[in-house]
């Protein structure tokens, strides 16, 4: 199962801050309340987050957002294959950067020659 970024940016975020509103959630992410709650649903529909509803303590929020072990594991997978992701463009780069730096040395030294032999 493949999330979205704004799925799994909703997951790090409930992950890193458990007692989040959902307005606090939606600002830090910069979502709507409504695209909020359509990632929220999704995530729950998957079985990644839960729910708890604490209406009749009037000492702590109205939803707690809490990942399920199955979110954590995504959260994991996911994060894991991004960085490999990250470490494979950067090693193209950096191959790309050290041809494109071999072709630069070969080309000023063909002009230091070519000045030498005038």
């Amino acid at each position: 199962m493949q999330l979205n970024k704004d799925e799994f940016e909703l997951l790090r975020k409930i992950d890193n801050r458990k007692n989040l509103s959902q307005r606090e959630l939606a600002k830090n992410l910069g979502f709507s309340l409504g695209k909020l709650n359509y990632c929220l649903r999704g995530l729950v529909d998957k079985g990644l987050v839960k729910l708890n509803n604490f209406k009749n303590n009037n000492n702590k929020l109205n939803y707690v957002y809490l990942l399920t072990p199955k979110g954590f594991s995504h959260k994991v997978a996911q994060t894991i294959n991004f960085m490999n992701l990250k470490f494979r463009e950067y090693d193209e780069l950096k191959k790309e950067a050290e041809l494109l730096m071999k072709a630069k040395s070969k080309k000023n030294s063909k002009r230091k020659s070519k000045k030498i032999i005038e």
